[in-house]
């Protein structure tokens, strides 16, 4: 196996999914790739492009969003190692979204044509490619709950816990607490809410005890009390059971 490959991270999600023979891994770390590296609010893709390749993270965390005609953003999910950002480029010819740096980040771009050829050369790798990309959809559907019909208080605590868990998953945080990269302009954009009250808001639950911080760094004090607090279920990331166990 290709023990240095950026490629190593996108293989362990993608082991999530599917059981991969080695054959399937080889074929994985094997396929051809462009590295990059993006500084923050660098644009990786933009409304209106032609897409040509699908981005695998190495290092770093991006998002997507969407603009509405004002020029108000919202940031419709977050994306960290190993996610293969974009997977349904390989389909689509063009890219209905943006996709853009949130810290320096350090990606693969794979072209779409080598995506859709291990796809359908190898039905594991395509089953686990399928799973990924239904999940997305799974995490958009959760979204779209916690913006709509979650209160502010409710909406914040919500996505402190799906970032520690994915993070965690992702084997590049901690269960009690870890870096937000994140500015309360984007967190938000996350929220649909405005910066002054993502401050109350996060002031609201280290008041109560559930988190503290220090500038961007959340420590979690009270998992059971923040879980009830952002009405939080893990099931939606349908992570496989040891992922998740830190939650119980």
């Amino acid at each position: 196996m290709l023990t240095a490959s950026p490629l190593i991270p996108m293989l362990r999600k993608l082991e999530y999914w599917a059981t991969l023979a080695e054959a399937d891994r080889e074929a994985l770390l094997t396929l051809p790739y462009i590295l990059k590296t993006i500084e923050p609010k660098g644009m990786i893709v933009r409304e209106g492009d032609q897409t040509t390749h699908a981005c695998v993270i190495r290092s770093g965390f991006v998002y997507r969003h969407k603009v509405v005609a004002n020029g108000a953003r919202q940031i419709v999910s977050l994306h960290m190692s190993g996610d293969l950002v974009d997977l349904q480029n390989a389909l689509l010819h063009t890219a209905d979204h943006y996709v853009q740096a949130l810290t320096r980040s350090e990606l693969a771009m794979v072209p779409r044509a080598a995506i859709r050829r291990i796809a359908a050369d190898r039905p594991a790798i395509g089953e686990a490619m399928w799973h990924d990309t239904l999940v997305d959809g799974s995490i958009f559907r959760e979204w779209i709950a916690n913006v709509g019909r979650r209160d502010a208080r409710t909406r914040l605590a919500h996505l402190l816990c799906e970032f520690a868990l994915r993070l965690a998953a992702a084997g590049i945080g901690e269960e009690n607490g870890y870096e937000l990269p994140m500015t309360q302009e984007q967190l938000g954009d996350c929220t649909g809410l405005t910066p002054v009250h993502v401050n109350r808001m996060l002031k609201s639950l280290s008041d109560d005890g559930l988190i503290h911080r220090s500038k961007r760094a959340v420590a979690i004090a009270d998992w059971q009390g923040l879980l009830i607090a952002g009405d939080f279920q893990s099931g939606y990331l349908h992570l496989p059971d040891e992922k998740v166990a830190m939650m119980r």
